[in-house]
């Protein structure tokens, strides 16, 4: 009976505790990264380029950037997002692509602001994260912890592990008191 309590402990806290240390080292390592926002539009080719360039630098500068994306040709929210966020900056959107970098902006894009771009993320990396520039920050209506593609389901996940390891446990208990009882 103590063999069988002692493993089903184990067992519980060996599925939980991964959960919940790997959720927070990720999320904390999310944080550190600087965030760009890029707004764009389905079918654009200049946001294309935009895109490739930024998967191109992924592998070297990955570890330094979150890529915020908000489409805004098919998605009226993100659309007015883009002109909260320049009436923010106090710029006139002239289009997509739209990137912002901590306190600077690039409108369209052409492969000559790649080094620009590059320069500004390992700048801003550079920033204490408490100090960093973000423009989201500074829009009226924005809730700046929430952005349009990053979903963080690992809570999510461990209420359901948790959930079912306490139907589980239940389970194997009442199959135990019965097993005993016969």
């Amino acid at each position: 009976m103590k063999i069988f309590k002692f493993l089903i402990i184990l067992f519980v806290g060996i599925l939980l505790i991964p959960n919940t240390v790997f959720a927070e080292e990720s999320k904390e390592e999310e944080n550190q990264k600087v965030n760009i926002y890029f707004f764009y539009g389905d079918g654009c080719g200049y946001c294309a380029s935009a895109e490739e360039f930024f998967e191109s630098i992924q592998e070297e500068y990955g570890d330094k950037f979150n890529l915020v994306m908000y489409e805004t040709w098919n998605d009226t929210d993100n659309a007015e997002l883009m002109d909260a966020v320049a009436d923010a900056r106090k710029e006139e959107p002239q289009g997509v692509p739209y990137i912002i970098i901590g306190d600077q902006s690039w409108q369209g894009y052409d492969s000559t602001y790649n080094d620009e771009i590059i320069d500004k993320i390992e700048a801003e990396y550079k920033v204490a994260v408490d100090n960093r520039y973000d423009i989201m920050n500074y829009v009226d209506g924005i809730d700046p912890t929430i952005s349009s593609n990053e979903e963080s389901y690992a809570g999510d996940i461990a209420a359901v592990i948790a959930i079912l390891l306490v139907v589980s446990g239940v389970g194997l208990g009442i199959w135990y008191a019965r097993s005993k009882a016969s």
